[in-house]
């Protein structure tokens, strides 16, 4: 037999037993997004490689480094994107979104591509969930946007995971803080990799976001951008803060964090959680007051983060957080002879059109392997056609976690099933807010209860 042709380095597959509770997470992000005045936006997963290189900055490694960037048929340099912020400004732009009631508040889930040094979750083909809010200019909006984030970890049940906070100023007086850069690491120069020897010259705040070792403990002494912070950006940042300890958000001030794309102004954010390795920011953002302008548009206060998926479910993992699986199987038809599986068939597609998950045997198995199968794929209910089930018209429905049975007509399987999945529901919905207290109840166990599913 001939080798497989595996995945591509830096890739994964998410499998059926994954999938579910993946698409969970992926429609839950975007409900709780729904909940605070964000819609949803799609946008190519390509670009012109220009966006990219106007707005993420020439000098970040995102650009100069781990871009997957290819000429088209035509000549043309596109690029899979990296973020999603660029292209949902560039589509803001373009459909005159601006035009619009502002702040204009956009959700997405989107995959992403940067040539890195796969790790644990980080690859090169991810996913991220990303808002973004534009046209808002008061450290009430920045603390919305953290507060989003952290409802998320909330709703989930994740626990561990520390906000941290910083501002990185406006152009104005940053213009101050780069000149003290380039006097602190233009000391050092002999000390720094090569890469922070180009970016002393370009963009000195490049080499604080440097994953070197080496020059990380030489950053460690350099001057912190609270210093140079001029009046108006230390009164939003102020702002910022007020806002979020009146939400009761607990949050810790990090000089140090600049994130890694150049688009970034005054407020600037991370979730950073312990559990997950050196990479350790599950969620990451800030304002960019200025990217709407440079690709070609208003002056645009706005602000955002991107959450990467990947990471968001390895944190879930780590702390045995379960999320529902949908579309399990709420009965399965067993049959024995041709006409009983012709039946089973029939009846089958019957439940399917009424939106009930239904299978039979496809596979000529006995009873018994049947009845070993509908178990395996943990299906609700059960019930057999034999030739004694055509001659009566009627089978019994057998409940599989308890072994009940009720004798149901053929043709009244739909309407049956249907009282008695949401009956099972109720019952296990009413068991654990019991369990839980009202207002108390554990997000992850009423998921179970109301989605009548096993858990992945």
């Amino acid at each position: 037999m001939a080798l497989i042709t595996p995945a591509v380095k830096g890739t994964k597959d998410i499998l059926p037993s994954r999938s579910g509770a993946v698409r969970f997470l992926e429609t839950l992000l975007l409900e709780l997004a729904a909940g605070f005045g964000f819609k949803e936006i799609r946008t190519p997963v390509f670009e012109y490689t220009e966006l990219f290189t106007r707005g993420v900055g020439e000098t970040t490694d995102v650009v100069t480094k781990e871009m997957y960037t290819f000429d088209d048929k035509g000549g043309r340099s596109l690029t899979l994107k990296p973020e999603g912020t660029a292209g949902a400004v560039r589509a803001f732009l373009e459909h005159g979104l601006f035009n619009e009631t502002l702040p204009q508040k956009v959700s997405y889930v989107t995959s992403c591509y940067r040539y890195e040094k796969p790790q644990a979750g980080r690859y090169r083909e991810f996913n991220q969930f990303g808002v973004e809010c534009l046209g808002a200019a008061a450290p009430a909006a920045d603390a919305e946007m953290i507060s989003l984030a952290q409802s998320v970890f909330d709703f989930l049940g994740i626990s561990r995971i520390r906000l941290e906070l910083n501002s990185i100023g406006c152009p104005s007086c940053r213009k101050q803080y780069t000149a003290a850069l380039l006097a602190y690491f233009g000391s050092k120069t002999s000390e720094l990799c090569s890469s922070c020897g180009e970016r002393l010259g370009k963009n000195p705040m490049r080499i604080l976001d440097c994953k070197s070792p080496v020059c990380s403990a030489v950053a460690l002494q350099a001057p912190v951008m609270l210093d140079y912070l001029c009046g108006e950006c230390r009164e939003h940042f102020e702002g910022v803060r007020r806002y979020l300890e009146a939400m009761d958000i607990a949050y810790t001030v990090n000089p140090r964090i600049v994130r890694g794309l150049d688009y970034y102004t005054r407020t600037v954010f991370e979730f950073v959680s312990g559990e997950i390795g050196a990479q350790g920011t599950v969620c990451g953002g800030g304002r960019y007051d200025g990217l709407v302008e440079e690709l070609g548009g208003p002056s645009m206060p706005s602000l955002g983060f991107a959450m990467g998926l990947e990471r968001l479910m390895l944190v879930l993992d780590k702390q045995n957080i379960r999320l529902p699986s949908p579309g399990g199987c709420a009965v399965y038809i067993a049959s024995v002879g041709g006409e009983a599986s012709l039946k089973a068939a029939q009846t089958a597609y019957s439940l399917r059109a009424q939106g009930i998950a239904a299978e039979f045997d496809l596979a000529g198995r006995s009873l018994k392997a049947q009845m070993k199968y509908a178990g395996k794929i943990g299906a609700a209910y059960t019930a057999v056609i034999g030739e004694e089930e055509l001659k009566t018209g009627s089978a019994a429905l057998k409940r599989m976690a308890d072994g009940f049975e009720i004798p149901v007509a053929l043709g009244d399987f739909a309407q049956k099933l249907s009282l008695l999945l949401a009956d099972d529901a109720l019952s296990g919905a009413a068991q654990a807010v019991a369990a839980f207290g009202p207002g108390q109840g554990d997000p992850r166990v009423i998921f179970k209860a109301f989605s009548g599913e096993e858990t992945h």
